[in-house]
C-alpha cells in the first residue's frame, strides 16, 4: 500500500495487535472467577465501588444489591461481549494485578513489535484506542512476550475518556486531546465500523484483516487493508 504521512499512529488492540483469543479466552477466563472476590476485597476502593454502583444502575439492580447479583450482571455482559464501562474498569483492575504478579503475559502477533519500534524510532507518536480500560491497556503492554513496551506509547484512550469506538465523536475527542489535525492521524483496526467512524472524523485509516480472526474476511470498503503491520508504511509528517 502507498506510504501514509502522519504525526500519530493510533492502534486498536484486539484482533489488530493480539489475537481475539488473548482477550476472550485468556483475559476473560482470568477475570471471570475473580470479579466477586475483587469486589469483596475492595469495599473502600473508590474506583471499585463506583464501578459496582454503575453496574447496579445499568443492570437494573437495587442500589443495595449484593455482590452475587452484581457479578451475575457482569458475567452476562461478558457473555454478550458488551463493552460496559464498569465491567471494563473491574477487568482492568484485575488484569493489572495479574500482569504485575506474572500470571498474565500478552502475546502479540509476530509483526507487531518490529512495526511499533520502527514507527517509534522514526519519530511517529503512538497511541492506543481500545474498549479495554486504560489501566488494563498499560498493564497488558508492561508484560508481553517481547518485554515491556509501555515506553513506545504516548497516549491511551478507552470508552470512558474518549467514547464508543464505533461513533465519530469519539475520534474527534481523541484528535483534540492529541492536539493534531485529523488528517495527520492514522488509525489501524480490524473492525470496519470503527474505521468508518474514524474516517468520518477526518482520520486516515487502515484495515487489519488477519486470517482466522473474526473480521478476517470482512468487507473493509474504502479502507486500505493489510494482513500484517509489516505491510503498513507510515512516514512522519
Amino acid at each position: 500500500m502507498p506510504a501514509i504521512t502522519a504525526e500519530w499512529v493510533v492502534l486498536d488492540i484486539e484482533g489488530t495487535l493480539t489475537a481475539t483469543s488473548q482477550v476472550h479466552v485468556v483475559l476473560y477466563d482470568y477475570a471471570r472467577p475473580r470479579l466477586g472476590p475483587w469486589i469483596e476485597a475492595h469495599p473502600d476502593d473508590p474506583v471499585t465501588t463506583a464501578a459496582v454502583a454503575e453496574t447496579r444502575e445499568l443492570g437494573g439492580l437495587a442500589s443495595d444489591a449484593d455482590t452475587a447479583a452484581v457479578v451475575a450482571v457482569l458475567h452476562g455482559w461478558m457473555a454478550q461481549d458488551r463493552k460496559a464501562a464498569p465491567l471494563k474498569t473491574l477487568q482492568g483492575l484485575i488484569w493489572q494485578r495479574g500482569f504485575a504478579s506474572g500470571e498474565l503475559t500478552t502475546e502479540l502477533f509476530p509483526d507487531v513489535t518490529p512495526a511499533l519500534r520502527a514507527w517509534h524510532d522514526a519519530g511517529l507518536r503512538l497511541a492506543v484506542f481500545s474498549s479495554g480500560s486504560v489501566p488494563g491497556q498499560v498493564a497488558s503492554f508492561s508484560r508481553t512476550t517481547e518485554g515491556d513496551l509501555t515506553g513506545l506509547f504516548r497516549e491511551h484512550f478507552d470508552t470512558v475518556n474518549a467514547g464508543p469506538k464505533r461513533e465519530e465523536p469519539s475520534y474527534r475527542t481523541i484528535a483534540e486531546r492529541l492536539g493534531a489535525e485529523p488528517d495527520r492521524i492514522v488509525f489501524l483496526s480490524d473492525v470496519p465500523a470503527e474505521l468508518d467512524a474514524a474516517r468520518s472524523a477526518g482520520w486516515r485509516t487502515v484495515g487489519v484483516a488477519r486470517p482466522g480472526e473474526p473480521f478476517g474476511d470482512a468487507d473493509f470498503g474504502p479502507h486500505p487493508t493489510v494482513a500484517s503491520l509489516a505491510e503498513v508504511s507510515v512516514e512522519p509528517a
